[in-house]
C-alpha cells in the first residue's frame, strides 16, 4: 500500500498511558507518516515533546506537537492532515465507543482512517457508508491476508549470511519495536548498515519495508512469513546487522510467543526486554500470573541453544535513583550489559555487536 503523508492520531484519554503505545511509536518517528497533532481529551491544550533518545514528555509551552480535545477542536485549527490514525490498543481490539464520533468525522471531512485495532471497520456498515460518500478511504492494517499471499516456512533462513538480533521481552507491551529501532539508529550513526523486520501493525505504520503482522497471520504460516521478511531485507537492504521485532513473550500465559524467533527465524543473539517494577504480566494480576525470574527466562533462551547479548529496561514509574539500582544489580547478578534506552540510550550497543559478531 502506498500509504504517505501528514497524519493527526486519536488517543482517547490514554496518551498518557501504555495503551498508546501506537500513538507513541509514530511520534518517535515514521517513514510513513508526519504526525502534526493529537487527539486526546485528558491532555488538551500540551504539546508533545521528544527527546534524542525517544522519551517522550508532555509540556504546556508550545512544542513539535499540539493536543486537541476532540476532532471538532482540531478541524478548527489550520493543520491539514490526509490521514486520521487510531493510536491506541483497546480492549478486546474493539473500537472504544467514545472513539466512534471521532472517527465518523474524520471520514466525513474526507480523512482517511488507518486502523490498526483487531475489529475490521471496513466490516462497519455505518463507516464504510460514510467512507463512500466522502471518498475517504479506511485502512484495516490487521486484516488476515489472503492464502495466496502468505509462505510456508522453506529453509532459506539459512542463505541469510548477517546477523539476526531479536529483541524479545519478559512480557507484552514493554517497548521491544522501539528497543529494537534505537539500535538500528545507533548501528547507523557508527555507520554500520542495519535495517528492522517489523512483526506488529505500528513497525508498519512507522515505515518499515520488510515485515508482517504476526497475530492477523495464520499460525501455520508464521515461521514462513517470518523468514520470508527476513530474507528479503536481506537480500535487498544487504545490511551488516538485521533487527527483529519481538512480540509478547515466551511465556506470557495469553499469548505465548517468541520460540518462532529463536528457531524458525535462527537468530544469532538475543536483546531482551524486562520491568524491574512488574510482579505479574500485564493484565493479568487478578488471576495471579506471576512474571518469571529474569534469570529463569535467560536459562529458558539459553535452552533454546540461543545467547542473551544484553539487557534493556523498561523504566517506566520508576525513579531515577531505582533506575541506577536496577541496573546495577542486574549486571552484576547476571553479568550481562544492562541498557536504559530511553533514559541514557543505547551507546556501547554497536560495540558489543562487534566484537561479538566480526572481531573473532
Amino acid at each position: 500500500m502506498n500509504i504517505k503523508g501528514n497524519a493527526v492520531v486519536l488517543t482517547n484519554g490514554k496518551f498518557n498511558s501504555k495503551s498508546a503505545k501506537t500513538a507513541h511509536g509514530l511520534i518517535r518517528g515514521s517513514k510513513r507518516f508526519n504526525v502534526v497533532a493529537v487527539i486526546d481529551s485528558i491532555f488538551s491544550e500540551k504539546y508533545v515533546h521528544v527527546d534524542k533518545n525517544g522519551k517522550i514528555d508532555l509540556l504546556d509551552n508550545l512544542s513539535n506537537i499540539p493536543i486537541f480535545k476532540d476532532f471538532n477542536s482540531f478541524l478548527q485549527s489550520s493543520l491539514k492532515v490526509d490521514y486520521c490514525i487510531i493510536g491506541v490498543a483497546s480492549a478486546g481490539g474493539l473500537l472504544p465507543d467514545e472513539m466512534r464520533d471521532d472517527v465518523k468525522l474524520s471520514l466525513k471531512n474526507g480523512i482517511s482512517i488507518i486502523n490498526g485495532l483487531h475489529s475490521i471497520l471496513n466490516q462497519d456498515e455505518e463507516l464504510v457508508e460514510i467512507s463512500n460518500q466522502s471518498n475517504a478511504k479506511i485502512f484495516d492494517i490487521r486484516a488476515s491476508r489472503p492464502r495466496n499471499e502468505l509462505s510456508f516456512w522453506s529453509g532459506k533462513i539459512y542463505d541469510v549470511k548477517v546477523p539476526k538480533i531479536v529483541v524479545l521481552g519478559t512480557d507484552c507491551g514493554l517497548g521491544k519495536r522501539t528497543t529494537a529501532k534505537l539500535i538500528v539508529e545507533n548501528l547507523e550513526k557508527n555507520k554500520i548498515k542495519s535495517d528492522m523486520v517489523y512483526t506488529g501493525q505500528t513497525g508498519w505504520m512507522q515505515g518499515w519495508e520488510h515485515g508482517f503482522i504476526f497475530d492477523s497471520t495464520l499460525n501455520d504460516f508464521v515461521s514462513g512469513e517470518l523468514e520470508r521478511a527476513i530474507y528479503e531485507c536481506y537480500t535487498s537492504k544487504k545490511p551488516q546487522y538485521i533487527l527483529i521485532e519481538g512480540q509478547a513473550a515466551l511465556r506470557n500465559p495469553s499469548g505465548p510467543c517468541g520460540s518462532e524467533f529463536l528457531i524458525s527465524a535462527n537468530v544469532d543473539g538475543v536483546i531482551l526486554q524486562q520491568s524491574p517494577k512488574r510482579k505479574y504480566f500485564d493484565g493479568w494480576e487478578h488471576v495471579n500470573a506471576v512474571m518469571p525470574s529474569l534469570d529463569s527466562e535467560i536459562k529458558l533462551i539459553n535452552s533454546y541453544g540461543k545467547e542473551v547479548l544484553a539487557i534493556t529496561l523498561n523504566t517506566h514509574g520508576m525513579t531515577d535513583q531505582e533506575k541506577i539500582y536496577h541496573k546495577e544489580l542486574i549486571s552484576k547478578d547476571l553479568d550481562i550489559p544492562v541498557f536504559l534506552p530511553i533514559d541514557d540510550g543505547l551507546d556501547g550497543i554497536t560495540e558489543i555487536l562487534q566484537n561479538k559478531f566480526y572481531e573473532n
